[in-house]
């Protein structure tokens, strides 16, 4: 079995989550109990829990290549064709993104398209594409 990735985010409306996750984004729900659901996150495993407390919890900012981006947030690295899709599919649905849909650190080992949106809940989602031999890349020669 390949790895899969697990992640618990806090949301403030459960609803309001899976109308994100499954509507806007094209994932699909696993198990549901009480407070809590499993997404299929492009694979890989997300559990949403109502925790409006901690999904309100304030978010800092980082620098980003001339812009800034929200600290805090999660995502998925695709391959271009997909990303580009993604941005479609966001684009057509008239999604306000946080960080907008653009090339970052052009011509430098670190590029990548990238683009982040809030999920109404409390969270920031990133998709990224570059290609996998530069994820980890550095400046340094």
């Amino acid at each position: 079995m390949e790895p899969l990735f697990h992640l618990s985010i806090p949301v403030d409306d459960l609803d309001r989550a899976k109308a994100f996750y499954v509507d806007m984004l094209g994932c699909k729900i696993g198990r549901e109990t009480r407070g809590r659901f499993d997404i299929n996150f492009f694979g890989h495993h997300i559990v949403a829990h109502h925790s409006p407390r901690e999904a309100g919890k304030a978010n800092g900012t980082i620098a980003s290549d001339g812009d800034t981006a929200p600290l805090r947030h999660f995502g998925l690295i695709l391959p271009l064709d997909e990303w580009k899709d993604m941005e479609r599919r966001l684009t057509d649905r008239h999604v306000e993104f946080t960080l907008s849909p653009r090339l970052s650190f052009a011509g430098k080992p670190a590029e990548q398209h990238i683009m982040m949106l809030p999920d109404g809940c409390g969270n920031i989602v990133e998709f990224k594409s570059q290609p996998r031999d530069r994820v980890f890349a550095t400046d340094a020669p």
